[in-house]
């Protein structure tokens, strides 16, 4: 994969954060994607989240397979941690860098054929576990790298762009996520940063797995008629169910809604995730009729977009396997490894 380095130079009239940090510090390399391709606004999206939260971008690892999808790392927080894993096995990298360093703040990106198809079973353990990451899934329903054959997300009767037509139903992301008891659902659009960009910045505040399914409309393979996951049919289709607003602990919390119409939820940290109701009693913390929900929507034709459900008492791998608040990174090597003496006594217990 070719590196292109953007400019140093910086305007000096950039806006800066609170650490001091202009958006430009959370770039990356110039994207070597197709000219209009999805991937590349979710990408300004994680950019601008990071930026706003003011997170140093040292305490970040950003973590990918193979695909289109997972060359989208390259482009954003270069100065962050990176691994670049073998095809569908990131769910699998993440959850032992996690393991040894729960200091460090994860985002996995990932795309619908290395999470929905080869890596579909490191995924659904991943969510089964609640490892503490932001996982985004970039969604365009093709194969991009392989001249577009259809993916296991792409949606029955959906054509391809040489008129065929797909004859299997699809795996849905947020559907797969709730049953496996995932603590944080999203769905949005590539095309729309207002909501995009509220729902990384809940996902990354959020204490556990957060799964977005962010639909990204593949421009050289599968952004034509009859294609689901096109520009054209996302914005005709699209119902955004919740709408949310982002509020960090530091930052005072106010609010433009009537009242009665919106709803906080506190997370572990203090921040806040407001929602503000536009189905009739639409109750993101009711994984049952959150699941219903989309499923009617879906045979209507419909494609919801939002927080879909949040767990607001979320308890990570961590607090389940009840390990020390100190990374594993930090501790001695002499009580990492105690010896032969202590193995042998270990060892006695499973005879």
């Amino acid at each position: 994969m070719t590196y292109i380095a953007k400019p140093k130079v910086h305007h000096p009239s950039l806006q800066k954060n609170a650490i001091g940090l202009t958006r430009r510090d959370y770039e990356g390399a110039i994207t070597t994607l197709c000219a209009g391709c999805g991937h590349d606004s979710i990408t300004a999206a994680i950019i601008q989240s990071f930026w706003e939260l003011s997170i140093p971008p040292y305490k970040v690892a950003k973590l990918s397979g193979i695909g289109c999808s997972s060359k989208t790392p390259t482009y954003f927080l270069r100065e962050a941690h990176g691994f670049n894993s073998v095809h569908g096995r990131m769910p699998a990298i993440v959850a032992g860098a996690n393991a040894a360093n729960r200091e460090v703040i994860y985002i996995g990106v990932s795309g619908d054929g290395d999470s929905l198809s080869i890596g579909l079973g490191q995924l659904c353990h991943a969510i089964r576990r609640n490892l503490n990451v932001l996982y985004v899934l970039e969604n365009n329903g093709v194969y991009g790298l392989t001249k577009g054959q259809f993916s296991a997300s792409a949606d029955l009767g959906s054509t391809s762009k040489r008129g065929d037509a797909n004859t299997m139903e699809a795996i849905d992301g947020c559907l797969m996520a709730l049953t496996l008891g995932a603590t944080f659902v999203a769905r949005s659009f590539s095309g729309d940063k207002a909501q995009l960009v509220p729902l990384i910045k809940a996902g990354l505040a959020h204490k556990g797995f957060a799964f977005i399914d962010v639909i990204s409309p593949c421009v050289t393979f599968n952004d034509h008629d009859g294609s689901t996951k096109s520009y054209a049919y996302t914005r005709e289709h699209n119902v955004e169910i919740v709408q949310a607003d982002f509020v960090p602990p530091a930052a005072e919390i106010t609010t433009q809604y009537d009242a009665g119409d919106s709803r906080s939820v506190q997370l572990h940290d203090g921040s806040v995730v407001r929602l503000r109701k536009t189905a009739e009693d639409y109750d993101p913390t009711d994984r049952d009729r959150a699941y219903a929900h989309i499923r009617e929507r879906q045979r209507a034709g419909e494609v919801l977009t939002g927080l879909l459900h949040i767990s607001p008492d979320s308890k990570d791998l961590h607090e389940q396997s009840n390990t020390i608040d100190q990374p594993l990174t930090q501790v001695a090597y002499n009580l990492l490894c105690p010896g032969s003496v202590e193995l042998e006594k270990l060892q006695q217990r499973f005879r």
